[in-house]
This record gives structure tokens, sequence and C-alpha cells, in this order.
């Protein structure tokens, strides 16, 4: 039976490389066609179709005993994989829904959320597995194939690069040092990448940034460097998860809202209000700002929340009689709450 899907699988790859001698070349004019037709910047679009042994490896794999792709032409879904390269993190999202309009999504992966989430650092790439259908014009010999789509920084793509080589491609057992190095170095190109980020948006503001577009943890430090420029500093990368879910407990999803917020008035009054002793953060300023617009609304909906959720409360509630306060001394707040 094993020996049989080898066989198949061997004639089947030697069947489409002989009827698309191209493939790599012509994934690549096409996506990068997807990407000009949407006025994106990118670094580098690449393609490549699975060569026999590394099919034929991930073929074999079994997990107790049983096939992990039981129909390896069919459940194998990397042996044409396109990588597209950015500058900067902001960038990947509208890179997504750019092939969104041209390609059948059939699964998408964020491994660098998933990182994150789990609380440590290391591999990211947004990995998409694409179906081609009638809308990809100029590849309209490849209907109905199945591909994999890897979206990354270049800063990721080399931590990935370097890291596959050392772990994967070398016999010898890894000393646990080159680990903690590994993760190490991770955290410090997810920093790279934020820092990339803020530049990018006080440099050379992205007419798509200013639509009215979905953030997401990996999206927000940016945004809000664009918005409100170097006058708050970023917060640790790993709390920007935290703060998604404050803005989703009010339904803020969007570019426009996350600008309505941090209006330069309600930023000036909070910082009066609240007399900080420091100078905060994007987190901290952004979880201030929903507490003066949304008062005991935020206490409730995000108190069992953050790492210290018994604290929370009672901290929230001092902030608020702080801005009550405040605004009893300027009722002029009221005015830019309210628009």
């Amino acid at each position: 039976m094993g020996s049989k899907r080898i066989t198949q699988l061997s004639g089947k790859l030697r069947a489409f490389n002989r009827a698309h001698p191209d493939a790599a070349e012509d994934f690549v004019d096409a996506f990068e066609d997807v990407l000009a037709d949407a006025g994106l910047t990118y670094d580098r679009v690449s393609a490549r179709v699975k060569k026999w042994a590394s099919l034929k490896a991930k073929a074999n794999k079994k997990a107790e005993g049983t096939w992990l792709y039981p129909d390896p032409w069919e459940d194998v879904h990397d042996i044409i994989g396109v990588r597209i390269t950015t500058l900067h993190s902001t960038e990947i999202p509208h890179v997504i829904d750019a092939i969104d309009d041209v390609f059948q999504v059939v699964r998408s992966v964020d491994k660098t959320a998933q990182t994150r989430v789990s609380g440590g650092f290391g591999y990211g790439s947004h990995h998409l597995i694409l179906r081609v259908d009638e809308r990809a014009e100029r590849l309209r010999d490849y209907q109905g194939q199945l591909f994999e789509v890897q979206v990354r920084t270049v800063l990721q793509h080399a931590w990935a690069e370097f890291e596959h080589d050392i772990r994967y491609k070398r016999a010898t057992e890894l000393d646990p040092q080159i680990d903690r190095a590994f993760t190490l170095t991770a955290g410090l190109i997810e920093l790279a990448d934020q820092q990339f980020d803020q530049i990018a948006a006080i440099r050379e503001p992205s007419p798509a940034t200013q639509e009215d577009v979905a953030f997401s943890a990996e999206t927000l430090p940016g945004m809000i460097a664009m918005i409100v420029g170097n006058t708050v500093p970023p917060s640790r990368s790993e709390h920007y998860q935290w703060l998604e879910e404050l803005l989703h407990a009010h339904d803020i999803t969007t570019a426009t809202q996350l600008r309505h917020l941090l209006d330069p008035k309600q930023i000036a009054f909070v910082r009066d209000g609240l007399s900080y002793r420091f100078q905060p953060g994007q987190i901290r300023l952004i979880d201030d700002l929903l507490l003066l617009t949304f008062g005991e609304s935020h206490i409730e909906k995000t108190a069992a929340t953050g790492a210290h959720p018994q604290q929370r409360a009672p901290r929230l509630r001092h902030r608020l009689d702080a801005l009550n306060r405040a605004r009893q001394a300027d009722p002029s707040i009221a005015q830019v709450l309210e628009r």
C-alpha cells in the first residue's frame, strides 16, 4: 500500500512538471500582478514546486501508525509554494486582502499570533492555503490547484531561514543555548518589526491604512503610531493581544474608530486629568481613553482581564474618580466625547 502510494505520487509529480515546466514563474507573475493591481508595496515574491525528495519524505509521515497524508497529491497542500515578503508588518493584512479578492481561501493561519498567544517568541508568518479559481486569469491552466502562500516580513523570513538551516538541516543535537539564542533573537526581530511599522507610518502613511480597515494585535502598534506619531511610545509587544481584547469589548475594531478614540483633545485631557508621573505607553493610554469614554462600562467589561485581574477593578475606579473630577472642572470635554 505504501509503495503504491509513493509510486503513484511520483508519477503525478512528473506529469505535473511536464505539463507545467514554468509553474514557479507563472505563480510569481500572477502574484506580482495581484499586488501591483492593489497598489501595494512589498519586498519580493518567490515560488517553487516541491522537489521529489521533500514531497516523498512528507508523504511518508505517520502519526500513531496512520498516514498523515493518505492521498498525498491532494492532501499535501504545499506542492506549489509561494512566499511574499513585506518590508513591515502593517502591509501584511493588505496583502492578504488583495489575495482574497483573486483566490479562494481554504485555510488561513497566523503563526505569529499563535506564538504570541502562547506567550513566547518564535516563528512568524501568515500561512494561506488557496485554490485557483476562475478569478485568477493568469493561472487558468491551474484551475482547481491547491497551493500554499506564506506572507512574512523580511526580518521574519531571515530568522526563519537561519533557524531552519540550523535546526533541521544538521544532524547533530543542538546545544540548549542555541534554543535560548533563537528565542531572544525572535524577540528582538519582533521589536524591530514594530519599529519599522512606526517609521513607515510616520514617514510614508499609506492610503490603505487610512481606510476603514480592521486592525489586529500585530498591526495595532504601527496603526497607533500612524495616528499619534512618536508622541506615545510603544508598549511590550506581547501585551497587544490584550489591547485588542480591550478595544473589542467596546466594539472598536477598525482604524476609523481607533482614530476617533485617539482624539488629541481626549489625549490631552487624560494626561492632565491623571497627572502621569511617567510617560504612558500606547496600551496604558488607550486603556485610560476607554475609561474616559465608557466609564463604569469599561470596568465591568474588562476588570477580569489582564495579568492582575484582582487588582484591576480598584485601580480603574481610582483612575475613573480622577477623570470624573477633571471632567467637573472642565465640562467642555463632554462635547469632544459626544462627537
